[in-house]
């Protein structure tokens, strides 16, 4: 059966990932503990990496979704890296990523499995994870400033580009860049396709700046005083 939006299942888990939000907030702000950020990073893999590879095992793989291709699969990866690193751009793509494209996908789940599945704490935990990883490296002062925007903003775009290419030789559907998911979600906002996909990314790109801004001008002042 498929996992049913709006429900008070579906209110519970985004309880959970707010008060996840809230927990890792507040051990930023207690200031950055190497120990801490790095067993973050070693659990993410830990949680993630067994299931990723269930989606690769013949019984289980399906070719339009078992790929390591959305966003969120990336997520992951870049939230292990940037908290065992902490580098700028790691830490930036996956605030921007994270809070901005991963909520989508909290808030309108398209997840053809119910508990105790494991593709359901599979979809659940890839999707936190990466959420509440950026909460805690903002927390400890790692922001996003106009260089790590320019890269994110490449990055993101050459994986939507080599993603919808893919989708058109494989006949699949990452990052719903070729169309539209079958749930409601904000992209039916947008128009058809490809129209949707060139205002999500203009509507991306204006976000992102408006994240990065006040980070920046808060910044400036300490680049000036060297």
């Amino acid at each position: 059966m498929r996992f049913q939006a709006f429900t008070f299942e579906h209110y519970l888990l985004i309880g959970l990932c707010l008060a996840g939000c809230v927990v890792f907030a507040l051990l930023g702000r207690a200031g950055d503990r190497r120990e801490l950020r790095r067993s973050m990073a070693v659990a993410t893999c830990c949680f993630t990496v067994p299931l990723q590879v269930l989606q690769l095992l013949p019984g289980d793989f399906g070719l339009g979704t078992s790929l390591p291709l959305q966003v969120c699969d990336l997520a992951w990866m870049v939230a292990a890296y940037a908290l065992w690193t902490r580098r700028p751009w790691a830490c930036a793509l996956l605030c921007f990523w994270a809070l901005t494209l991963v909520p989508q996908a909290i808030l309108t789940p398209s997840l053809q499995q119910e508990f105790p599945d494991p593709r359901f704490f599979m979809f659940w935990g890839m999707h936190f994870l990466p959420v509440w990883a950026a909460v805690y490296l903002l927390a400890i002062g790692q922001r996003p400033d106009w260089r790590t925007y320019r890269l994110s903003v490449l990055v993101t775009a050459g994986w939507a580009g080599g993603v919808m290419v893919l989708n058109a030789v494989l006949g699949t559907n990452y990052g719903y860049l070729n169309r539209k998911p079958a749930v409601h979600s904000a992209l039916d906002l947008l128009g058809p396709w490809p129209w949707y996909v060139v205002a999500e990314v203009a509507i991306v790109a204006g976000v992102w700046a408006l994240i990065t801004w006040p980070f920046a001008r808060r910044q400036e002042p300490a680049r000036l005083a060297r």
